[in-house]
């Protein structure tokens, strides 16, 4: 974060630490204005519309936006409620939700930049739809993240002869960087603070599978077909005289794939080992394993940059500003989705009542099809991690519920928030990533609204299938 919002930060643990009766305020959101909703509003809304309308300013910019947004909350919330309620607030945010998630994608980041698949393969329509099925099951193991940055690179060098590109890596985002992570915690950001809000970490390969595969089969086999036609009916100007012969490939740095396995062991101990140790921080619990778990990823994220020779990261064109940009927008997004989620469980008697009422039918029982595409509509022009969270919230926030009585709706929130974040370029972030590497590689990709034509003619007629098959 920036230099203002950071001295606040300090200054707010500082307190925490502070010996001091003191515990977590129990924010009543029934009693709070809507008003207290406007900084994470405005943060969501800087992140969709200033990339368009004032990119300049925005990509040199955003993480001083993004500290005026947070403290735009967090100094009339101390003076409303005191400093020591606005600190136990912040620490919960930082020791609960916002650290392990950016420790979580720092590991998977440096981990993928440090595997590179040397030599070159000729892009037929059969090697692109077999490497866009390979990421797709890459993505719930070592993130959405992590697997479009392993292979966006070797499928661009595999096309670099083909005259329409642009439509492979509309297709890898839909797959590769959005559908493919809907299986684990570790496929993508909003299932990951599930799993930290109490979900268990297959519950999602469980219950989504058969509509991960339905979605995944379906756009596969409209890509092979889309393909095809190109294929058949592009003139080339050129041949890439490169080796496509399989034994001419070779991958570099392979010991990251051993690391990449200890990021899933440390995910799955810290969900299966229970030692009962915790520290109490203003009200906030931090349990022995999820210190081990969060370690371990500094850990690993430290040796996989000590053991990767810098060749590798240079040919793999990695640097930190794509993590540096998610660490400092999430920062803000975490601090001021505090009052937004007091509000939400506050349900019909809060501020949000409108919301839970579009969701829930008469008797006050969650419509699935309603949370699925509110969540998943959110989430594509939003960002799908505090989208996630904020109707994870809006449906009670008890995991243990919502994995039991009503398992419904927490597949419904789920599927909206990873499914639906391929609708906008903004709506995960491996999206515009992946379209800045394309671009920076040659590819004219669509515009921000050229995009969403592709994503609504392709992928509404399918979400609306899985909408009639399971969110009746």
């Amino acid at each position: 974060m920036q230099r203002p919002a950071a001295l606040m930060l300090l200054a707010l643990l500082a307190l925490a630490l502070w010996p001091s009766q003191a515990q977590a305020a129990s924010l009543n959101g029934a009693e709070l204005a809507l008003w207290w909703g406007v900084p994470f509003a405005g943060i969501l809304l800087s992140i969709a519309l200033m990339p368009l309308l004032a990119a300049p300013v925005w990509h040199h910019h955003y993480g001083k936006i993004t500290a005026a947004w947070a403290l735009a909350f967090l100094a009339p919330f101390a003076l409303t409620f005191g400093w020591h309620a606005a600190a136990a607030g912040v620490v919960h945010a930082l020791l609960a939700e916002y650290i392990p998630f950016v420790l979580l994608l720092v590991a998977l980041f440096t981990v993928s930049g440090g595997i590179f698949l040397r030599g070159n393969l000729r892009g037929t329509p059969a090697l692109n739809t077999a490497m866009l099925a390979l990421g797709t099951l890459l993505a719930s193991v070592m993130g959405t993240t992590g697997a479009s940055m392993l292979l966006i690179r070797p499928l661009l060098r595999a096309n670099d002869d083909r005259a329409h590109r642009a439509h492979v890596v509309v297709f890898f985002i839909f797959l590769v960087s959005n559908i493919g992570g809907a299986l684990t915690p570790l496929g993508d950001p909003p299932l990951f603070l599930g799993f930290l809000k109490g979900v268990s970490f297959f519950w999602t390969l469980e219950n989504l599978w058969s509509q991960t595969l339905l979605l995944s089969a379906a756009l596969l086999a409209v890509f092979y077909a889309l393909d095809s036609w190109f294929y058949r009916n592009e003139g080339r100007s050129r041949f890439d005289p490169t080796p496509t012969d399989a034994e001419s490939l070779r991958i570099e740095g392979g010991f990251n794939f051993l690391l990449l396995g200890g990021v899933v062991a440390l995910v799955l101990m810290s969900g299966l080992y229970k030692p009962g140790i915790a520290w109490n921080v203003m009200g906030t619990e931090v349990p022995l394993q999820s210190v081990l778990r969060d370690a371990g990823f500094v850990a690993i994220s430290l040796l996989s940059l000590w053991l990767t020779p810098r060749a590798i990261h240079e040919a793999n064109q990695f640097n930190w500003e794509p993590i540096l940009e998610v660490a400092k927008l999430f920062a803000g997004i975490f601090i001021t989705i505090i009052p937004v989620i007091a509000m939400l469980q506050a349900g019909v008697l809060g501020p949000f009542s409108v919301v839970v009422n579009a969701v829930t039918d008469s008797s006050g029982q969650p419509i699935a099809s309603m949370y699925f595409w509110a969540t998943g509509v959110l989430s594509g022009f939003l960002d799908n991690a505090p989208t996630y969270l904020v109707f994870f919230n809006t449906a009670g926030g008890d995991a243990a519920t919502l994995m039991g009585s009503q398992a419904a709706t927490l597949a419904a929130i789920s599927a909206g928030a990873v499914f639906m974040g391929a609708l906008s370029y903004i709506g995960n972030a491996p999206n515009l990533m992946v379209k800045a590497i394309a671009e920076n590689r040659g590819v004219r990709m669509p515009s921000f609204f050229g995009y969403m034509a592709w994503s609504f003619g392709v992928l509404t007629p399918l979400l609306l299938l899985v909408t009639f098959i399971w969110h009746r």
